[in-house]
């Protein structure tokens, strides 16, 4: 089951677990579509390498029993040259 982390590595924005603009990778490392956009060049996490997807939203009434990770993440998150 996803993490659902609550923040984009890169700028701390919240993403909670309806967010429309989380996307993430394999490993669930996770980033706002805005950082995607104009931060990570090619669409490819800059821990990993791999492609990054929108990350799919967990229905309200399955968030009780299944909760997203309050850990926040803050990676260095690379500029576009």
């Amino acid at each position: 089951m996803l993490a659902l982390r609550p923040n984009c590595e890169c700028c701390d924005k919240d993403l909670p677990p309806s967010a429309e603009d989380a996307m993430i990778c394999s490993f669930e490392c996770t980033f706002c579509v805005d950082c995607v956009d104009t931060k990570l060049p090619n669409n490819r996490c800059p821990n990993c390498g791999g492609n990054l997807a929108s990350r799919p939203i967990r229905p309200a009434n399955k968030l009780e029993n299944n909760p997203p990770s309050s850990e926040r993440v803050i990676s260095d998150c690379p500029s576009v040259k």
